[in-house]
């Protein structure tokens, strides 16, 4: 089911129930869409302003971008309910299945995937509100500084539910491979999404 069909109050009803999707994975999607689309705003308000005409054609560019961003996002909501689906099928597998264990292993590799890839999306997303919030129009400058944030809340959501997975994975040279991706994410994206915020922030007290 694509939760993202649903009314905003609907898809938290549903995330705050026993339901197993969606969770953390959904959330993630659905904030870093919010977050990419508050940049992109900036971009909106700064397209067509003369003040802005020499960065023009980078904003449009990067206004693209940031759609097909927004929508990948909001794809991988009903993605992250269908590769945790696998998952929870396999914990169901009894015990003394000779199969349980390699059915269990390849279903949490699976689960891994699509947190991943929101992790890869947010990473692209902050990389142009960057430059929104750098070169955008300034009487937006806090959406920019705003989406950043989510975008990093996102980023974070995301990792803790590879995270979660790869703990349990009997693969230990993959689980750490998947790992240090994610970590290497964390690192440079979090790192920037604050540097966004603080430069955002500062600009209101000069």
């Amino acid at each position: 089911m694509d939760f993202t069909q649903n009314s905003c109050r609907e898809f938290v009803t549903v995330l705050a129930s026993n339901a197993p999707v969606p969770g953390g994975g959904g959330a993630a999607a659905l904030v870093g869409a919010i977050g990419t689309a508050l940049g992109n705003m900036v971009g909106s308000l700064t397209v067509g302003k003369k003040k802005y005409a020499d960065v023009e054609a980078e904003i449009v560019a990067l206004k693209a971008k940031c759609d097909a961003l927004q929508t990948e996002l909001l794809d991988q909501v009903p993605a992250d309910a269908v590769g945790f689906e696998p998952l929870a099928k396999a914990y169901g597998i009894p015990k003394d299945d000779p199969n349980r264990d390699q059915i269990l292993e390849d279903a949490t590799i699976t689960a891994c995937a699509v947190p991943m890839h929101i992790m890869e999306l947010c990473c692209e997303a902050l990389d142009a509100i960057a430059v929104f919030a750098e070169k955008g129009s300034r009487l937006a400058v806090s959406d920019a500084g705003c989406g950043a944030v989510c975008v990093k809340a996102a980023l974070q959501a995301a990792s803790l539910n590879v995270f979660i997975n790869t703990k349990t994975l009997k693969d230990r040279a993959k689980a750490e491979e998947m790992n240090a991706k994610c970590l290497g994410m964390l690192e440079k994206y979090g790192r920037m999404a604050d540097e966004i915020f603080e430069s955002v922030k500062a600009g209101f007290f000069k």
